[in-house]
């Protein structure tokens, strides 16, 4: 008896050994007869812990999803540009959460949906009847921007999602259990507060602000986010807390760069080791409306003037700081009363800082006080509120591990040419899963370093690449933990 084992377009003929019995031909979770082992079996046949994801279906699964958006004025049909808008708790949103619930229970998943809407996929272990066990994750989000690229977030769980048909497929039982996770509302657009989800479920956003948090979206009607969570049909009973709802043993995410760095070396895989630092601001400028055509310059107290006075000195904080590695963005701006020919009363607007250190960033927000001070003393009166902050996160040294061995197994002869250690100048869900397990990430080229964009893009090769190295990592430390009595 044999089988053909598909790691890639060339099958290779698998011989099980003799001591396997029937009971083991007949796993309940699979369903095409291949590998027939355990993780900590498939590292111990040498050759065999290649095992490899499909890239087409991975490649489907990705644009195939993309259909749930909200419809544009113009259909665009060129996959490379039209990009993806599903902003958090949407209709389109649902469609794509029904889905996830859908294919992993198909996939032989228990699924739990948490308070805050998070949707954990769970594929038991060996040690089926333990179910207290923490689970090894591959997690990442659905929801994207405003006017989005196809890849941010969704790669990840399509990964995630690849991974379990990769095990199902080669007939792979995990040591302990593994599964995919998908976070609510991790871009903050439509609700300003990132990484929400996640950020409940580690304790740094309290429930209560979540669900009370007010949507920002311009034309639509304000909701909060737990009355669209009970409008869709995803407010869950389990509490979303690490403690009380669903643990994690271990974190790890596939995400695209959305930067220039790999593919301007040319290099595969970033093995992610931190985070860097940011904040997030509302600044709000008063000042005095009146007439554009009546009131001379000297007597104006024109809070759009101070504003821009204002973004731009900000900016300029930047390049006092060592390396020039600051980073300020504003991202939302709106006027009032909004008339062409009356001075503007109050401005409103939205400040992103970042930097790679929390000293860094701590010098730069001191800096933004001080000038808030100053031109608070020559005009309109600035008020600067601080809305949401994430330190600076280093990565679990034992998951980053496992990201580098995965990687050095998939890219093969020469891996250390063909990736590199990396700071992620984004934010992500790992950065509050960090809190309570192992966690890494793992990065893939971003064509020109493009992302929240429809014209966003990630080669297929680098998909499945980076999916490879997220399935090999999942396994490595399924028996890292297996080693050191996790499953006990």
């Amino acid at each position: 008896m044999r089988w053909a084992l598909w790691t890639s377009s060339v099958p290779k003929v698998i011989y099980p050994r003799p001591r396997l019995s029937l009971s083991l031909l007949t796993r309940s979770f699979s369903s095409t007869p291949c590998y027939n082992l355990t993780t900590t079996e498939l590292f111990q046949q040498p050759g065999l812990a290649n095992v490899q994801i499909n890239p087409d279906r991975l490649w489907d699964t990705i644009h195939s999803t993309a259909k749930w958006t909200e419809p544009k004025n113009v259909p665009n049909d060129d996959i490379t540009t039209a990009g993806l808008t599903r902003l958090t708790l949407s209709r389109e949103d649902k469609q794509a959460r029904d889905w996830f619930v859908e294919t992993t229970k198909s996939l032989g998943c228990q699924v739990h949906v948490d308070q805050i809407g998070n949707i954990f996929a769970i594929r038991p272990g060996l040690k089926k009847e333990n179910e207290n066990i923490p689970a090894t994750f591959a997690g990442s989000h659905l929801d994207s921007q405003p006017s989005g690229g196809r890849f941010d977030g969704v790669l990840g769980v399509a990964a995630g999602i690849e991974m379990l048909r990769v095990l199902n497929d080669n007939w792979i039982e995990t040591e302990g259990p593994v599964g995919v996770v998908n976070w609510t509302n991790e871009e903050g657009a439509k609700y300003p507060i990132s990484m929400m989800g996640s950020g409940v479920w580690s304790g740094r956003i309290s429930l209560d602000d979540a669900w009370n948090t007010k949507s920002v979206t311009p034309g639509r009607p304000v909701t909060t986010v737990k009355q669209e969570l009970e409008r869709i049909g995803y407010l869950g009973a389990l509490p979303a807390n690490y403690e009380k709802g669903i643990p994690i043993g271990a974190h790890f995410e596939l995400h695209i760069e959305q930067g220039p760095k790999l593919e301007k070396s040319g290099q595969k895989i970033g093995v992610v080791e931190g985070v860097q630092a940011y904040k997030w601001f509302t600044i709000t400028v008063t000042g005095r409306e009146a007439h554009a055509g009546t009131t001379d310059m000297a007597n104006r107290f024109d809070a759009m003037h101070t504003a821009a006075q204002f973004m731009v000195e900000a900016r300029a904080i930047t390049r006092h700081e060592p390396g020039g590695g600051g980073l300020v963005t504003f991202g939302r701006l709106t006027a009032s009363p909004g008339s062409v020919n009356t001075i503007a009363g109050k401005v409103e607007m939205s400040l992103d800082m970042r930097y790679p250190s929390d000293e860094g960033l701590a010098t730069m927000v001191e800096k933004l006080y001080q000038l808030r001070d100053r031109l608070n003393n020559a005009g309109p009166e600035v008020e600067v509120r601080e809305d949401f902050s994430s330190a600076a996160v280093r990565f679990s040294t034992e998951a980053t591990r496992c990201v580098e061995e995965g990687a050095a197994t998939v890219l093969g002869d020469g891996h250390e040419e063909k990736m590199q250690k990396m700071t992620s100048g984004a934010g992500h869900d790992s950065v509050c899963t960090n809190m309570h397990c192992p966690t890494a990430m793992i990065f893939v080229p971003s064509k020109d370093g493009v992302s929240h964009n429809p014209s966003e893009w990630t080669d297929k090769e680098d998909c499945a690449t980076g999916a490879n190295v997220l399935l090999q990592s999942v396994l490595r430390m399924d028996k890292l933990r297996k080693d050191r009595g996790d499953f006990e």
